[in-house]
């Protein structure tokens, strides 16, 4: 199994994972062009994409998916209320729904997918975890809180996608308006770093060897701030985050590395 970030913020969210034949995208946040672009420096011919899973409505999670689809005629995996928010916005993706429910998978080539149920401002937003050829990966963000479905889904995932949105300080004051501070530190908004990094700490204390930080805010946060938090946790548990695992920050508008989950770890 290999995972990759294609980007990772407020700005647009994106990954692929791959095992053997099979390239599942997970959201489609940034450009279409963007997106293929991407997958050609990875090896990925685009019209070779299995599927496109969305964890949600927001724009930043899939301001390429009209393009994308328009071009590939790829099956899009959502929830159901997801979907009607989908076709709502895109008129010909009615065909392409594939309804996903939480707790419930479905098989895409040689993966299979499952959604969990996540707190998000979002008509039904999910996470996903995926697994193939012996491996488990896991994607969870645009959490406002961890529950215990969340952990329940992580637990077991050689690598977590993990939310460190924001420093609650940097945050509460920080330049948003009121409204807008309220939403990402409410139940049904973001994660912040030291959130993510009990999030993170439970991934790893259940068997996670690689923990990418994402959707960093760009006003609220910094790569360097949200790994000093989540090491210090790691600390904290007996981990060193050095040594142990594979600690890292997921770029906010580029391609991340490529993780390969294999036998004797993460890492390509």
């Amino acid at each position: 199994m290999e995972v990759c970030t294609l980007a990772s913020g407020s700005s647009g969210n994106a990954a692929v994972v791959t095992v053997g034949g099979t390239h599942v995208l997970l959201d489609a946040g940034i450009s279409c062009r963007r997106i293929t672009t991407a997958l050609k420096e990875l090896g990925i011919p685009p019209e070779k994409l299995s599927a496109v899973l969305i964890t949600h409505e927001h724009t930043d999670h899939i301001s390429g998916l009209a393009t994308l689809t328009k071009h590939l005629r790829l099956p899009v995996y959502a929830a159901a209320p997801t979907l009607r928010q989908l076709c709502y916005r895109i008129p010909f993706l009615e065909d392409l729904c594939r309804p996903v429910t939480p707790g419930e998978g479905v098989e895409i080539g040689g993966v299979w997918a499952e959604a969990f149920a996540t707190s998000h401002d979002a008509a039904a937003s999910v996470g996903y975890t995926l697994t193939g050829n012996g491996h488990k990966m896991a994607l969870a963000t645009d959490l406002g809180y961890v529950s215990q479905g969340v952990l329940d889904a992580v637990a077991g995932a050689e690598l977590v996608i993990c939310e460190t949105n924001h420093d609650e300080d940097w945050l509460r004051t920080g330049p948003y308006p009121y409204y807008l501070k309220q939403r990402v530190l409410g139940d049904r908004g973001h994660l912040s770093n030291e959130a993510g990094a009990e999030l993170a700490a439970f991934a790893v204390e259940q068997g996670a060897r690689s923990v990418l930080l994402a959707h960093l805010s760009n006003e609220n946060n910094t790569p360097a701030h949200a790994l000093e938090v989540v090491r210090r946790r790691m600390r904290a548990g007996g981990v060193d985050p050095d040594r142990d695992i594979t600690l890292t920050v997921a770029p906010r508008s580029d391609r991340g590395r490529v993780f390969c989950l294999e036998k004797e770890g993460a890492g390509c």
